[in-house]
C-alpha cells in the first residue's frame, strides 16, 4: 500500500456530521495505490479544538462496492492513555443481501482482522476512553501518523469487502513485478495470506496475464514481468 501526501491547506473548513457544524483547520489530501483494491484519494480534516481528525475517501477505485465507500469517514479521537495517541472503534464492512454495504461493530478481539491485530494496537474502548459503556474494540494510532489512520480505513472497510470484488482490482502485474523473478507457489501464497485470494481465481489471472503478453512463464514453476 503506497500512501503519498498531494496537497496541504493550513486553513480550510468541512461539515463535522457529529457536531452538524461547520467546522475550519488543516486539511490533507493523499493519494493512496492498494495492491490489492485499487487508487483512492482520501481527505484527512484535522479539528484541534475537538481533538479529532477525520478521515474521508472522496475517490474510490470503481466498483458496485467500492463506490458506496465514496464519502465514507472515519474518526479518531484523542485517548486517555496518551495525549499523542488518538482511537477509532473497529467497526467492519459486510455486505446485505441486497448488495449493499454495512458496517458492524467488531464484537470481540476474534472479530477484528488479523492483518489488524498484528500490525496495531487494539484496545477495549474503555481503556481508551475511560468509559465502560458501551463495550467497543478501538484501534490505536499516533496523532501525526495519518497514513496510519488510512491505512485502518482500508483495512476495515475496504479489505473486508467480498473476495469477488477485491480481486477485480488487484494489481497482480505490481506485485510480480515487486517480486521479480518469483514461484507461482509463493505469489499463491501472498495472494492467500493477504488478500484472500483463492488458487483458482488467480490462476485465471495468471493465465490472462500471460494470454496478454504481460507476464511469461520460467522454468521450474517461476514467472517474471516482460
Amino acid at each position: 500500500m503506497k500512501i503519498a501526501l498531494l496537497e496541504e491547506r493550513q486553513e480550510d473548513a468541512w461539515f463535522d456530521l457529529s457536531l452538524r457544524q461547520l467546522r475550519v483547520g488543516e486539511v490533507r489530501f493523499y493519494k493512496i495505490d492498494d495492491l490489492l483494491t485499487g487508487k483512492w484519494l482520501f481527505k484527512v480534516c484535522i479539528d484541534k479544538e475537538n481533538y479529532k481528525i477525520i478521515v474521508k475517501a472522496i475517490k474510490c477505485p470503481a466498483g458496485i462496492l467500492f463506490s458506496q465507500l465514496e464519502g465514507a469517514t472515519m474518526l479518531f479521537q484523542k485517548s486517555i492513555i496518551n495525549d499523542d495517541l488518538f482511537y477509532d472503534v473497529i467497526s467492519l464492512t459486510h455486505v446485505d443481501g441486497e448488495g449493499r454495504v454495512r458496517r458492524e461493530i467488531a464484537k470481540s478481539i476474534e472479530d477484528v482482522p488479523s492483518v489488524i491485530r498484528e500490525n496495531f494496537a487494539v484496545k477495549q474502548y474503555e481503556e481508551a476512553t475511560g468509559k465502560k459503556l458501551p463495550n467497543y474494540l478501538v484501534t490505536l494510532s499516533k496523532r501525526d501518523n495519518e497514513k496510519d489512520m488510512i491505512t485502518l480505513f482500508l483495512l476495515q472497510r475496504a479489505w473486508t469487502l467480498p473476495q469477488e470484488e477485491k480481486q477485480k482490482n488487484m494489481n497482480l502485474m505490481a506485485l510480480i513485478k515487486k517480486l521479480e523473478k518469483t514461484s507461482v507457489a509463493e505469489i499463491r501464497n501472498i495472494a492467500s495470506e493477504q488478500f484472500g485470494i483463492e488458487k483458482d481465481a488467480l490462476d485465471s489471472l495468471l493465465i490472462d496475464l500471460e494470454a496478454k503478453g504481460k507476464i511469461t512463464r520460467l522454468d521450474d514453476g517461476y514467472v517474471k514481468a516482460v
